[in-house]
């Protein structure tokens, strides 16, 4: 009996991997959870794109007549929000940069100098972070009215001003990032300090020129983060901020809600037109976000 043989010089036959039940039930779990995820936001986007004079006759589970973007258009009139994108950028931009300033000068110290206190003192930078916000607001509150700043906010008080929320944020932040950048900076080698240090480097050189340049992968990526967070707040510019022009933007969705009558459609495109800038930030640096979350897990 005569068998087939392969061609010479042809390229081997592919063996098919068989399917196994394990790597399907895999497949539809992560085809389930990813569409559970987008079911708020696509059923979000599907109200956006309703008049409510539709969904109120017809309900919204039902197949839609007409589909516009006037409810983006009215959102963004009616809320002004270009106003509001504004005070949340005065307050986004300079809490990041002080955050990661203030958490990489404490993540160098504790990481490329040996003292009795190093871990002492990044356990208490950290465990500002388990320390829950509704624990110490009222303190705080009253803190801010008492805090007198004549001359350099509006309201003359750490209160109701862009100042206030941008330290409460360098405060609360500052913890997580520099624990992160101590793990990076460790994993960093030591000769590298050690041979500026025989050159005659100061420590500020030593973090300004030498250290701080090799973080730039860990930087970008709590940079990521940190915008997505600040922006994202809300808890404390609603207990912190009192006049309704200087709330941030996730504050003034309250003004599409009337005293007598929401519309759902159009407080769904507010909320959708303000998720628009974290969704630009994150996919110009998503691959730096993604590797951010790896940090330090090649080394302890």
């Amino acid at each position: 009996m005569s068998t087939l043989s392969t061609p010479a010089g042809a390229p081997p036959a592919k063996q098919r991997t068989p399917v196994r039940p394990a790597r399907v039930l895999l497949h539809v779990f992560l085809a389930g959870t990813a569409l559970a995820w987008l079911a708020p936001l696509l059923w979000a986007v599907f109200s956006a794109l309703r008049p409510y004079s539709e969904t109120s006759t017809k309900g919204y589970v039902s197949w839609p007549d007409t589909l516009s973007l006037g409810n983006f258009t009215n959102a963004f009139e009616q809320s002004d929000m270009l106003h509001y994108f504004g005070n949340t950028l005065l307050i986004a931009v300079p809490a990041v940069l002080l955050t990661l300033f203030l958490s990489s000068m404490v993540a160098f110290y504790v990481s490329r100098f040996d003292f009795r206190l190093n871990l002492a003192l990044l356990l208490v930078f950290t465990a500002g972070n388990l320390l829950p916000q509704q624990v110490i607001i009222t303190p705080l509150y009253r803190m801010y009215l008492l805090t007198d700043l004549p001359g350099i906010t509006a309201s003359g008080k750490l209160y109701d001003s862009a100042l206030g929320l941008v330290l409460i944020h360098v405060a609360f932040q500052s913890g997580f990032c520099a624990f992160v950048l101590s793990n990076y900076m460790r994993s960093l080698p030591h000769e590298l300090t050690e041979a500026a240090l025989v050159d005659g480097a100061s420590a500020w050189r030593l973090y300004w020129q030498i250290t701080l340049p090799l973080c730039k992968p860990a930087m970008a990526a709590l940079a990521t983060l940190l915008s997505i967070w600040i922006y994202n707040d809300f808890f404390w510019a609603l207990v912190l901020i009192s006049t309704g022009d200087n709330m941030p933007i996730t504050s003034a969705l309250n003004n599409l809600s009337g005293q007598y009558f929401t519309d759902p459609n159009l407080v769904a495109a507010g909320a959708l037109l303000t998720a628009i800038p974290t969704l630009i930030v994150y996919f110009l640096l998503q691959r730096q976000f993604v590797s951010g979350l790896t940090l330090g897990s090649a080394k302890g």
